[in-house]
């Protein structure tokens, strides 16, 4: 799935009762999702972002959330000096669904 084409989708509501994605389908959207890795697990991608100083990582994690809000759908971000870490999953089928791929497509738009 390409980038521009997540971008343009929105996350849908959750409540369970799908299959998550497995290794290859994830792999297949991470294709054009450069800088984020698949966890061992297949469960969960993730990226680190480098900023210059604490600003500007805040800044970061500040849009992101909004993004997230916007979207409901919700990483877990770890925020530290000159770095922002994005871990997305989604909790409700405890595995990667395409919501996760949109957020992440949508995070590199604002990073």
């Amino acid at each position: 799935m390409r980038r521009e084409d997540l971008v343009q989708k929105h996350c849908v509501p959750c409540e369970g009762g799908i299959d998550p994605f497995d290794a290859d389908t994830a792999r297949t959207y991470l294709l054009d999702l450069p800088g984020w890795e698949l966890s061992g697990d297949a469960k969960s991608i993730r990226r680190t972002f480098k900023r210059k100083n604490f600003r500007e990582a805040l800044e970061l994690t500040n849009r992101i959330g909004d993004v997230a809000e916007v979207e409901g759908h919700h990483p877990d971000i770890e925020l530290g000096w000159g770095r922002v870490a994005v871990t997305l999953t989604t909790h409700a089928i405890h595995g990667l669904s395409e919501n996760d791929f949109i957020l992440a497509a949508k995070v590199e738009q604002v990073a």
